[in-house]
């Protein structure tokens, strides 16, 4: 176990940065596209899947919205200085509740499960259509 007795002097965020947000939402876009793609064979799933993506949608925007209000009513001493690279950004520290987390940690368990669930069934859905087209012909 390693134990610094030097403090480190990473910076200390307490927000994503915005190309993790812009990540999981490209990832939802993904899963929602891949939904419509792969699994509207009949006209009885459309309604599901215009459903899960009406979710998806308001999953979206909603966080969006309260983010834009947030930083329109910030009081001026909680203002960053500037923006941050991603690189600056996985290099530090992210605060969460209580601790602390490594920045590229906290990226990977942000954005893991959004990469499970999108890219899951697309697996399912590419293996599908092989198995049709192979039973079709």
């Amino acid at each position: 176990m390693k134990r610094d007795l030097v403090a480190t002097n990473h910076p200390i965020f307490d927000e994503l940065h915005p190309k993790i947000y812009g990540a999981a939402v490209g990832l939802v876009a993904w899963f929602a596209l891949m939904a419509w793609a792969l699994f509207d064979r009949r006209s009885d799933v459309s309604l599901s899947l215009a459903l899960v993506t009406l979710l998806f949608v308001v999953a979206i925007l909603l966080p969006w919205i309260i983010s834009r209000v947030w930083r329109r009513y910030q009081m001026p001493y909680e203002r960053h200085l500037g923006p941050t690279s991603l690189h600056d950004w996985e290099a530090g520290e992210f605060r969460v509740w209580g601790a602390k987390l490594h920045g590229s940690h906290a990226a990977i368990d942000v954005l893991l499960p959004l990469a499970a669930v999108s890219f899951g069934p697309t697996a399912i859905g590419i293996v599908f259509v092989i198995v049709r087209a192979s039973v079709l012909s």
